[in-house]
Order: C-alpha cells, then structure tokens, then sequence
C-alpha cells in the first residue's frame, strides 16, 4: 500500500454527510446536493481572508470567495426568485456589472460564507416540497419542477468544486477535500 503525501489531505467520510446507495429520488437528490455543498465548504476550510480572495488560477478571475459569492447568489436566484417566486433582490449581479461576485471582493470572506449559509438553509425551507412542484423561469416563462432544479443546482456545485479544487490546490497544495 503506497504513503499518502503529506500535502494530501484526507477527509473522514464523516466530515461530509453519506450519500446513501439504496435510496429513494428525493433522499438521494438532496444528499448529493447537501455532499457538494459540505465539499464547498471543505475546499474554503483553514483559509482567511487574503487565500479566499486570491485569483490562484491565472488568467481566471476565480476565487474561493467569488464561488462562494456566486454560490449563494446562485441558491436565492433558482430557490427563492424562480422557484418560490419570492420578490428578493439578486445578490452580487446587476446588468450593467454582471460578474460582481468575482470581481468585487472586498467584503469580508466571513459574511460571504455566513451569507451562503443563510441562502442553503433557506434553500432546503424552500425545497421541502414534492419533487414534482413547478415553479417558473424568469427568463424565458418555461415551467420546471423542483426535481429538475435539484438536478441542476447539483451540476453547479459539482462544476464549481472542480474550480474550487484547482484553486485550493493552488494555494496550499492541499487535495482530496
């Protein structure tokens, strides 16, 4: 059996909640969705302010903050604006400056994730509902469901955990969160 380096970090399979294997489509949505949420989280552990800010990754303005900001504007946009129909303001976005959430980070990295935690919650409030309710793109009027959301939301974050892998590495050579 061959040394895991020690740049290598390992995480405990209790770190993140199990995804479980003989599972219904609800319980194994949400589990997939809360896995890649707690792995955001686990990329972001450790770091202060000036690590979550860098763009680690030239020429990619990315950044473990900018994710998070996205993140977060990205759960109110699908789960309260589309979906719920709630009437809150977008967060990080606006049409003449589309890319706040990467661009524009001097906020303090400790509210960003406070805020992103506060949108998760509200998003699983919100998506205490069967799988088949619809709510309505603002964008284009066309119906979805919220099975299809939580399949979508799941593709964001898994994406973005790939960035957030090369970013993280980058910065402290840490792997395998």
């Amino acid at each position: 059996m061959s040394q895991i380096p020690k740049h290598v970090s390992k995480v405990a399979e209790s770190d993140r909640p199990p995804i479980p294997r003989l599972a219904g489509e609800r319980e194994t949505l949400v589990a997939y969705l809360e896995w890649h949420r707690s792995t955001l989280a686990l990329k972001c552990e450790g770091l202060g302010q000036e690590p979550m800010s860098r763009r680690a990754v030239p020429p990619s303005t990315m950044s473990l903050h900018g994710l998070i900001r996205h993140l977060a504007g990205v759960e109110r946009w699908w789960f309260r604006i589309q979906f719920a129909g709630e009437d809150v303001p977008l967060l990080h976005y606006s049409d003449d400056d589309p890319d706040q959430d990467f661009d524009h980070l001097e906020g303090d990295v400790g509210e960003a994730l406070a805020l992103w935690r506060s949108e998760c919650a509200r998003s699983r409030e919100i998506a205490a509902v069967p799988l088949d309710t619809r709510g309505t793109s603002k964008v284009t009027g066309e119906e979805f469901t919220l099975r299809w959301m939580l399949l979508s939301m799941i593709t964001e974050y898994a994406r973005h955990n790939g960035h957030a892998d090369l970013l993280r590495e980058s910065l402290d050579g840490s792997v395998g969160r």
